[in-house]
């Protein structure tokens, strides 16, 4: 592509995100290209491609001019060979690893209506910088995926919210948001055999824009330390409903070839729920960038409880 691209930059929702138009990433951009793919990432937390031809490998180049790749995830022991960055997203998968109810059973138990919502593994000290999500194989109808703009959520607060919350640390876990039975043996058995427990400020400084932005998601976030469980409810639920909020989302139809590309220091997303309950085909390829220790507005450093940094190599305790 010429050094001169000038980028075909659509939004798409008042708060977050854009579709991006006119690129084929399924090969090298000039330097350029990807100078104007970060600062409208970084301007708009989620930007869209459409109609694009990728495979693994590719998806994987593409991701690589953004920074290095982590394993495909924590709690990963059977990527793709050849292909240890990707995390492939079926629920079929899933079903054969925990049960065939596996899904059913994992929406009955959060514990609330905001329990789907998460920010990528900030179960670790070093959550990824990003994520990079590509469609395969997506339904006729419904299987949309919502994120929300997290430094819009905090400016939204009132002024003397925003300075209590600034100073609170939280910590983050697997299957925070959930209420977990003796049925789900061979989950916890993986989660325990694999344990990543952090503490991070629940306001992060973005490092890139300066940017404040709440950092608590209902899938990961445990308690707020330092106060009772009651008060770390109570605190926690105010926060959850504030991120939620519709005005801050985008709401993305996927089609096959689709991309998303997020920032996942200022982002939580939704997965779909609308398909359990059918019998459809619904294949997406992740991978995602390492990222760096959180940092909170009076410095504040997360740091780790259990396990290790997210990075490359694998975490998995078989």
């Amino acid at each position: 592509m010429s050094s001169t691209t000038i980028l075909d930059v659509r939004r798409v929702a008042g708060h977050i995100g854009a579709e991006i138009r006119g690129v084929d990433i399924s090969h090298p951009l000039d330097p350029s290209t990807v100078a104007e793919i970060r600062q409208t990432l970084l301007a708009h937390k989620v930007v869209f491609f459409r109609g694009q031809t990728l495979d693994h490998a590719t998806q994987i180049a593409f991701a690589r001019q953004f920074g290095e790749l982590t394993h495909a995830h924590p709690h990963e022991d059977a990527p793709p060979e050849e292909f240890p960055q990707i995390l492939t997203i079926d629920p079929h998968r899933y079903e054969e690893r925990y049960g065939k109810d596996y899904r059913e059973l994992y929406r009955k138990r959060r514990y609330s209506y905001y329990s789907g919502w998460h920010t990528d593994v900030t179960a670790a000290v070093n959550p990824p910088t990003a994520s990079i999500l590509r469609a395969e194989t997506v339904p006729a109808f419904g299987g949309d995926t919502q994120w929300t703009n997290l430094v819009a959520a905090y400016e939204g607060l009132s002024s003397p919210l925003r300075a209590f919350v600034d100073g609170l640390r939280a910590e983050h876990r697997f299957l925070a948001g959930y209420q977990t039975a003796s049925e789900d043996e061979k989950l916890l058995k993986r989660i325990n055999d694999n344990l990543l427990i952090s503490v991070h400020p629940v306001v992060r400084v973005h490092p890139e824009t300066g940017e404040r932005a709440l950092f608590v998601n209902p899938g990961f976030t445990d308690r707020i330390v330092g106060v009772s469980s009651q008060e770390s409810r109570r605190i926690l639920d105010l926060l959850y409903e504030q991120i939620t909020r519709p005005e801050y989302t985008v709401r993305f139809r996927w089609e096959p070839g689709s991309v998303a590309f997020w920032d996942n220091r200022a982002t939580a997303h939704l997965a779909p729920t609308d398909l359990d309950h059918l019998d459809v085909e619904r294949t997406l390829h992740r991978v995602t960038l390492i990222g760096d220790r959180p940092v909170g507005p009076d410095g504040f450093v997360s740091e780790i409880v259990a396990g290790r940094e997210f990075k490359a190599e694998s975490l998995v305790v078989a």
